[in-house]
């Protein structure tokens, strides 16, 4: 695996959210909801629904990624388990950093489509392998991506969880 990161700031993520938002209005998707994909999507969630003045806002927790460029067998949603009874009939904005193989992204809005949504989905990054194209994406890249929240280890005396 390559050494080179694509290297995303503060102010960067800034501009970055704010840009993703005005795609997603100029597509003319106007969400009554905001779904951020945790971890990752938490940030960017939040940025994009205040950018599109959405207060409706839920996580949707989902594993995939253990460590750099390993995953699990499979993407698993982690509880607690979103309350998705409101959700049929609304249009739905799904929000995650990056949908690098794109397997959360399709579980996601796999699940979504069950519910009787009408969700699109927006993402930071997108990578070229990526299984599902997302509705509204900042960039390409295939470097792997360091997050300003990401880019230093737990704190010191942070304790470690099975799920970590």
């Amino acid at each position: 695996m390559s050494t080179e990161r694509e290297v995303m700031t503060w102010d960067l993520f800034g501009t970055a959210s704010r840009e993703l938002a005005e795609q997603v209005v100029a597509g003319g998707f106007l969400p009554d909801v905001v779904i951020a994909i945790a971890r990752g999507g938490l940030l960017p969630g939040g940025a994009v629904a205040y950018a599109l003045g959405t207060k409706g806002v839920g996580t949707l927790n989902v594993e995939f990624y253990t460590d750099i460029g390993q995953t699990l067998a499979d993407p698993r949603v982690l509880p607690p388990l979103m309350d998705t009874s409101e959700l049929p009939g609304s249009k739905v904005l799904v929000v995650d950093d990056v949908a690098d193989s794109g397997r959360t992204l399709a579980l996601v809005m796999g699940m979504l489509a069950e519910h009787g949504t009408e969700a699109r989905s927006a993402v930071l990054y997108t990578k070229p392998r990526t299984i599902i194209q997302p509705d509204f994406a900042w960039k390409e890249t295939d470097l792997w991506i360091t997050f300003p929240w990401s880019a230093e280890p737990p704190v010191e005396g942070a304790m470690s969880r099975p799920n970590d």
